[in-house]
Formats: C-alpha cells, structure tokens, sequence
C-alpha cells in the first residue's frame, strides 16, 4: 500500500473518529438536556390520534425541543409512537426528550377544578358546565334526561339525573366528555349511597325516596345543627299526612315549566298545582329537585326527635320551629313580616315601597 493511500485511509478514519464524536457529542447534549434551564410551565396539547410526527413539528414549533429530526427518531426507536394519549399536558423548555416522551405518553392531563356545591341543581350544574367550556347548557340538559343515558350510568330508569349528580370538586381535563364528567359524578353518588343503603332499607324508603326527602332538606337548611331537625318536621308531617309546603319544591315546579329558575317565588306561584308543588299536592315531589350532600342525605335517614311541624328563617342562617300553627305564625310576625327583622338580610328590598 503506497503512502497516499495510507494517507487517505488515515484521514478518513479520522474523519469518521470525528464525526462519530461528534454525533455521540451532540447526542448526549440532546438527549440530557433541553432547550433552556427556563422551567415556565407551557400547556401543550396532544390531539385524539395525533402521530408523533405532527407532534414532533408542534413540540420545535412551542420551543420544547432543539431538533425535529433527532427527537421523531428517538421516539420512534423508543416506540413511543404507539403509546401517545391525548390530552393537555404540562412542559417545559429544561425537560430532556425521555422527559417529554414520558408526559405525552403518560394521558395525565392538567386538571382543573370542577366543584358542584350542595344543593345545586340541574339549573346551576348546566350554567357550571357551560362556563367551564365542557358543553352547552342544552347539552347537558337533553344528556341528563336521555332515558338510555340514565339506564346505563345510573342503574335504574329515572326521568332525569336530578338528585344523582353528587355535590364535591372534581378534577376535569380539557378533553373530557360530557358523558365522563357526568358519569364521574353519578359513580361518586352510587359510592356515597352504598354508606346509607341498609339504612334506607330498614325505614322501607327506596334511593329515590332518599333522596327526593334529602334534596328538599339540602334546600331548606341554612344551617348545620339544624339540618336534622328540619328533617323530622317533614318527617312529622309526613306521618301526619300534612302537605310538605317547602317553597323550594314550588319553585322547582315552576323551573320545570319555565326552563329556567326564577329569581323570586309570588303568591300566584304557591297557588299555581304543578307536580312539584307540595302547597297543592300531598306527600314527595316525583323527582329530587337539587343534588344533596352526603350530610343532607343522613339528616333524611337520621331527623332529629321532635314534635316540631312548622319552622320559619330567622334570616341569619338559623331556623325557628313550632309545634303548632299559632307559635308559627307568632315566629312568622317576629322574623318575617316585621321590616326591622328582614332588613338587610333578604333578598327583598324592603324599603322599596309598593
């Protein structure tokens, strides 16, 4: 072998050494560290069946990666490919590749707080839920009334989901269903139930008895220490075969009618039968008509022992009860008709005069 020759293979070979450095230079930098030390959190969204190319060319588009090329390749090597999961995923521009490829694949969303409060009903949910960009309010309205819907994700037939739509925060990801966020806080209410179900059983009451009972309690109660109590005057008038005569049953009845809440309840209204009204009609509405809370739903199981029938606000969260009609309205004269008592504390402007 001549000495150019030699030459030429010794340049080559040191050529190669080079660029055999070079990549493992390079490729350890990738590979170990990002695109900067910033740790800004950036949201990055993985589409439903999104590739890894499309999402290699979204992730140098967002500045999270240094090189396109480099980053598909190793993924695809790591077979990372099949294992994207949509989602809203937190990044940052210090993650390494392994680190980015562990969060796209992981399907942990950024979750944000979605919190139904006690005695909301279907009303305040769909605004809830039309706020928090999950669905339109007609969505959620035609969804908790679908016969098949409530058969699947309840259990049993019902005309709506009323009642069954348990009050707590949940954590919602940007892309969850409609029908994941309900059918998350219909399997939360079946959780919850199964701490009463023995007991409803031994009064002889079935879960929509429960919680018919419970959403007007939930709805009538300002106050802890006198949820339970409230709950043995319906019971006592129950028994006694007396009409409930709770306003927010009527006010429910006259939402139904209108599709909407109203912000006050009249006199026509209380007068007007729907089949909520418990002013007209005898016994427990045929739905629930808010979604109680797990303390609601034990005060409905467990009243307190009293002989009250009557109770009336005292405006300040408490309640006023009477055992008979006369220290009732003696209670109604005191905290609702006297202006001195209200003033301030009702929704009613009471020096706006008529």
């Amino acid at each position: 072998m001549n000495k150019k020759i030699k030459t030429s293979l010794l340049s080559l070979t040191i050529f190669i050494a080079a660029v055999a450095v070079s990549i493992v230079f390079f490729g350890n930098q990738f590979l170990n560290s990002g695109v900067s030390d910033d740790a800004t959190e950036i949201l990055f969204d993985v589409m439903p069946n999104q590739t890894m190319s499309t999402v290699s060319n979204n992730l140098i588009e967002a500045r999270l990666i240094k090189n396109r090329w480099l980053f598909f390749q190793y993924a695809k090597f790591k077979g990372a490919n099949a294992k994207l999961k949509k989602g809203e995923y937190a990044l940052n521009q210090s993650l390494t590749p392994d680190q980015i490829i562990a969060v796209i694949t992981s399907g942990k969303s950024v979750a944000r707080n979605f919190t139904v409060v006690e005695g909301s009903n279907i009303f305040d949910i769909a605004e809830l839920v039309e706020r928090s960009g999950i669905a339109k309010k007609e969505e959620f309205f035609n969804l908790t009334r679908d016969k098949e819907f409530i058969n699947q994700v309840l259990g049993e037939p019902r005309e709506s989901l009323e009642g069954y739509l348990f009050p707590e925060t949940y954590k919602i990801t940007k892309f969850d269903t409609l029908k994941e966020v309900i059918t998350q806080m219909v399997r939360r209410f079946q959780k919850v139930w199964t701490e009463f179900e023995l007991e409803a059983k031994a009064i002889g009451w079935n879960r929509n008895q429960v919680m018919i009972f419970a959403s007007i309690v939930e709805k009538e109660t300002g106050h802890e220490k006198d949820r339970t109590i409230v709950s043995s005057v319906f019971h006592n008038r129950l028994k006694k075969k007396m009409k409930l005569q709770t306003d927010p049953t009527v006010l429910y009845g006259v939402a139904m009618n209108m599709g909407a809440m109203p912000k006050n309840i009249t006199k026509l209204d209380l007068m007007t039968p729907t089949r909520y009204n418990s002013y007209t009609n005898y016994g427990l509405p045929p739905t629930p008509i808010s979604n109680p809370g797990k303390n609601a739903i034990a005060a409905a199981l467990r009243p307190a022992n009293t002989k009250y029938l009557y109770f009336v606000s005292r405006n300040d969260g408490t309640t006023a009860f009477s055992e008979s009609l006369n220290q009732h309205n003696n209670a109604v004269n005191v905290f609702q008709i006297n202006p001195k008592a209200r003033e301030g504390k009702s929704w009613k402007d009471l020096k706006k005069k008529k």
